[in-house]
């Protein structure tokens, strides 16, 4: 058997992260239920003032504007233009988690056709290659989970600095963008949270179906790899 080639194994498995972290990032933009669950627990109703419905209103509005191209609109809560140009600024970033989502399943799908079909292809891979991604991704969170842990608001600082360079419009007064009392921090903590979790679940899944499919296409005896030889010519 070929020695794995290292190279293809790092692009696999940056693939593979890439891939796990952009769906996991999608999960709580398209999954609304998400937000509604936290509604009760993080007693919005009680802690704003406003209805369940209104809060529903409001994030399905925004959400609304982010995915679906509707006019910009915070339901019957206050927006300033301010606000809104912070909002067009994350439809950007939405969308480029979107293509670079699908960009990486597409190619994630042509590795694994390949492999499934040229046995020397497939011998160039490492197994280990989503073992390698879920310990990047373990990191990777491990790393941020601290930073929260010791600084959130220095963290989530950084994030919109990194993200929105250049531009304050992230910083929300209540008094004129009211949105923000119905996304407190504690929300975008849990959000992280969901983020990182379905990112290993993800990796360690794919790391199970590898697992699975390299044992049930390599011969388990010379008498198969034989047979296998056979039926190739």
């Amino acid at each position: 058997m070929r020695k794995p080639s290292k190279l293809l194994t790092l692009f696999a498995a940056l693939i593979t992260a890439v891939f796990s972290l952009t769906a996991a990032v999608a999960l709580p933009i398209l999954w609304r239920g998400w937000y509604y669950s936290q509604i009760a627990s993080l007693r919005l109703v009680e802690q704003t003032g406003y209805s369940e419905g209104v809060i529903r209103g409001a994030f399905d509005a925004v959400m609304d504007f982010l995915v679906k191209d509707a006019p910009f609109s915070t339901g019957s809560l206050l927006w300033s233009e301010s606000g809104a140009a912070h909002f067009a600024d994350c439809k950007v970033l939405f969308r480029l988690d979107f293509l670079v989502l699908a960009v990486s399943g597409a190619l994630l799908l042509l590795l694994a056709l390949i492999a499934l079909f040229s046995t020397g292809f497939r011998e160039k891979f490492a197994a280990s290659a989503p073992l390698l991604a879920l310990c990047l991704t373990l990191l990777l969170f491990a790393a941020f989970a601290v930073w929260a842990l010791m600084d959130f608001e220095g963290l989530f600082t950084a994030f919109h600095t990194l993200c929105f360079p250049g531009k304050t419009n992230w910083i929300f007064d209540w008094r004129t963008d009211e949105i923000i009392l119905i996304l407190p921090e504690q929300f975008w903590a849990r959000t992280a949270a969901l983020v990182g979790v379905v990112a290993v679940a993800l990796e360690a899944l794919l790391a199970l179906l590898l697992s699975f499919f390299r044992r049930l296409l390599t011969p388990k005896s010379i008498y198969q790899q034989l047979l296998k030889r056979r039926s190739r010519r």
